[in-house]
């Protein structure tokens, strides 16, 4: 098995992927925070997960993904309180919609969905240990805060110089999140607030709510351990979410904490950034009301190198269900295929297969890896017309369609379309027509196969069907 390369934001280099436990992958992704339905740049980010999580089980390594909730935070407390319900009530109802949507994108499920208010407890006690390492300390505010100063890595993994930052207790930030510019010691345990309403705990740590950064550390690392193969998200979480876990993680236990940080780009719409005042805010919700498909969104949202900005745009959607339709299409072709051997076709093939694994063990190259596919989806098109494709050779190309690039993509399904006798007989008494040249009548045969769904497409091996 050739060993996939990777650019690890970390190291800022591609690096040979090599598990630290033999053939497990261990992995922590960064999931919704459930004050809302999620845009659809977050759905870049979770395409991109399952994208890699496909190729690496493709690639036959074991997979182990963690993605977390986050229902508890500044804009989760904020927003239930405005719709006069409790967090539980108000987060659930987020949480379901975002599995929904999952399904929808046709997203595998992660191995676990931890929720931060079941991990209290856990973060409660890192929290301890931190404190134990004279890396944690409580402020005036009652709060608990990470003390920057004492972890000398800080800012590794976005770049940051320890001479940039503001540390110490004059130096603090309490909100979950913040901009380079407010670097400082940041908060680990929020001491309770009127504005907070009913949402704390009681613990030793005071009565309060955990800060957003610690509750991924928290749960990585319980589900995980104290040291793993890979974490992602959006280039957005590098600072300071990341980069506060890693503080957190490594101060608490003084091992590395994750090999291979991968992050994806932005999304932008029609070339500018989403926001809801330009009026180009979508979530997949909004885009599935405009009767774009499921899977054309899926093939746009992945169909662009991860650490590239894709541009989102309702052209692309639509390029992309034709690209689809397309392959549906030669699929249904080579189920039918039984024409002679094509010796040309048997390099092809293979060639394609090694092309396509070349290509994604390449930091995921999805522009190569879709052209080797398109090449040869040509090639056998061009052949099956003339009937130059054996069953054999059919299969062999169907089962790379099927086992090899829609199981990394997983934007193609599985269709069977049972033809009613009528069409058939209607097809029939269309050829009978052609032969007379009776193309009037030809024409008006072809239009009521349309009107029951099929469209006849003529070639040199005879007529088609393909259903609407």
């Amino acid at each position: 098995m050739n060993m996939p390369k990777f650019f690890n934001t970390l190291t800022r280099k591609k690096e040979a992927f090599k598990p630290l436990q033999n053939n497990l992958v261990r992995w922590y992704a960064c999931g919704p925070t459930v004050y809302n339905y999620p845009h659809i740049g977050n759905y870049r980010a979770y395409a991109f997960v399952d994208l890699l999580r496909r190729f690496l089980e493709w690639k036959n390594y074991k997979v182990m993904l963690v993605m977390n909730i986050t229902d508890v935070d500044d804009k989760t407390i904020r927003d239930s309180q405005k719709q006069g319900k409790t967090l539980e009530e108000f987060t659930r109802f987020y949480e379901k919609g975002f599995f929904e949507d999952l399904q929808t994108l046709n997203i595998k499920p992660a191995n676990y969905y931890p929720r931060a208010t079941d991990h209290i407890n856990d973060m409660v006690s890192l929290i301890g240990e931190l404190t134990l390492a004279h890396k944690a300390y409580q402020g005036s505010d009652g709060s608990w805060y990470y003390k920057i100063s004492e972890f000398l890595d800080y800012g590794k993994l976005s770049g940051l110089q320890q001479k940039d930052l503001k540390a110490g207790a004059s130096g603090r930030v309490a909100a979950d999140e913040y901009t380079k510019d407010n670097v400082s010691d940041f908060v680990l345990w929020k001491a309770w607030q009127p504005d907070d309403g009913d949402v704390y705990w009681e613990t030793r740590l005071g009565k309060g709510r955990p800060g957003w950064h610690i509750e991924c550390s928290a749960m990585s690392t319980k589900y995980l351990g104290f040291s793993f193969d890979i974490h992602t998200g959006g280039v957005d979480l590098k600072f300071p979410h990341h980069e506060n876990e890693i503080a957190q993680s490594e101060g608490a236990s003084k091992k590395p904490f994750v090999k291979y940080w991968l992050h994806n780009e932005h999304l932008l719409v029609e070339g500018k950034k989403m926001s809801k005042s330009l009026g180009n805010f979508y979530t997949l919700r909004d885009l599935l009301d405009k009767n774009l498909k499921p899977a054309a969104i899926r093939y746009a949202l992945i169909a662009t190198h991860y650490r590239s900005q894709l541009n989102f745009t309702f052209d692309v959607v639509h390029a992309a269900e034709k690209t689809l339709d397309r392959l549906q299409d030669f699929l249904a072709r080579a189920k039918e295929a039984d024409g002679k051997n094509n010796p040309g076709l048997e390099n092809a093939i293979k060639n394609t297969k090694k092309r396509f694994e070349d290509a994604l063990d390449d930091d995921l190259d999805v522009a190569q890896a879709l052209s080797a596919v398109f090449e040869l989806e040509h090639q056998a098109n061009k052949a099956m017309a003339l009937g130059h494709v054996s069953k054999k050779q059919a299969e062999r190309i169907a089962d790379f369609f099927w086992n090899d690039f829609n199981a990394v993509f997983g934007v193609l399904e599985k269709k069977s379309a049972t033809v009613p006798k009528t069409v058939l007989d209607l097809v029939e008494k269309r050829e009978a027509a052609r032969k007379k040249k009776d193309f009037k009548a030809a024409d008006a045969l072809r239009n009521q196969i349309k009107e029951k769904g099929f469209e006849v497409v003529d070639e040199a091996t005879g007529p088609r069907l393909k259903k609407t």
